[in-house]
């Protein structure tokens, strides 16, 4: 099965972008239709039991990788940039060590090849709480999450997940419990002695705790050519907290 994705761009260099745990391509729609006017052929992709791509029991990395690749393979790209944040940073990264020879440039937003503990019990736990219930509009699934997640952004990003089915009732498009049931695989460290030598760039918020001061050294050990950028005034979603700073620096590594 081949992931499913948002194309923006009817020809130029391929720029593959994959989102965090939980996210979905839309979640990169607008910096997509930026980067599509500056010459790439953007490839928004839903990462498997995630957006519309399609549910599968089985869930980590090594996986992810590969469905990337299947996903190279059948647009017959012989060279790609790729854009991963978060979880999805972490798929780039164990696809980087794999197929090094399609990538040009290569971008990890906000994460680091370190293991991460597991830290979304209350994003799942409201989302269960979501599934549960028979839902007749957005104003109750926000109600419901407001018990469990108290930021606002955060909410309005986990409810674009909702999706209306065919009985008129709403429902989510991830696949909740293979997620849940899988959820340390999300922290999983890079495994392996294999070395990226390409160059490529690291960018991190500001107000971020994800790859902090000691996590260069060990980003260097698997990415030696590796740049580390920070975004200003941007947490970990520094992609929608800071778009034109983060745009002007990506933009800025791909086309050098």
């Amino acid at each position: 099965m081949i992931l499913h994705s948002n194309i923006i761009g009817e020809a130029g260099k391929p720029l593959l972008i994959l989102h965090g745990f939980l996210g979905m391509s839309d979640n990169w729609k607008t910096l997509g239709k930026k980067f599509a006017k500056e010459g790439y052929q953007v490839h928004l992709i839903d990462q498997r039991n995630h957006g519309r791509s399609f549910h599968s029991d089985e869930f980590n990395y090594d996986i992810l990788a590969d469905d990337l690749k299947k996903y190279c393979d059948h647009h017959q790209f012989k060279s790609i940039s790729l854009i991963g944040h978060s979880m999805g940073g972490k798929t780039a990264m164990v696809f980087a060590m794999d197929h090094s020879e399609l990538l040009e440039k290569l971008v990890i937003v906000d994460i680091g090849p370190k293991f991460y503990p597991t830290h979304h019990e209350q994003i799942l736990a409201g989302l269960v709480a979501v599934e549960k219930e028979t839902l007749k509009s957005r104003s109750d699934a926000e109600t419901i999450m407001k018990e469990y997640v108290s930021d606002f952004g955060t909410r309005q990003f986990l409810l674009k997940n909702l999706y209306w089915k065919a009985d008129k009732t709403l429902g989510l498009r991830i696949n909740l419990k293979v997620l849940i049931d899988n959820v340390e695989e999300i922290g999983e460290a890079l495994s392996g002695n294999d070395i990226y030598t390409k160059e490529t760039l690291f960018l991190k918020g500001d107000k971020s705790e994800y790859i902090q001061i000691g996590d260069e050294t060990l980003i260097h050990q698997y990415f030696p050519k590796a740049t580390i950028g920070e975004v200003t005034n941007s947490g970990h979603w520094l992609h929608a907290e800071n778009p034109t700073e983060f745009f002007e620096k990506t933009l800025s590594f791909l086309n050098s």
